[in-house]
């Protein structure tokens, strides 16, 4: 699938990385409060999937958590 062939990609994980660090950086520097901190949390989640190279959504799309195709 195009989706995850871009996102096990160089340029989907660093999109994944740029992605979280704004949730984070926007989070706690522009939002503040309770809501701020809310979506630094969701910020986590792209930041550490980029980090740690998976596709959360791989599996949701017939491919392992890497993006590559599942073998039947």
């Amino acid at each position: 699938m195009a989706f995850t062939s871009f996102m096990s990609s160089t340029a989907g994980r660093t999109a994944r990385i740029i992605a979280g660090l704004a949730l984070v950086v926007i989070g706690l520097a522009v939002v503040g409060g309770t809501g701020g901190i809310v979506l630094a949390v969701v910020g986590l989640v792209p930041l550490g999937a980029g980090v740690a190279n998976v596709c959360l959504f791989g599996p949701l799309l017939g491919s392992d958590l890497h993006g590559n195709p599942k073998s039947t």
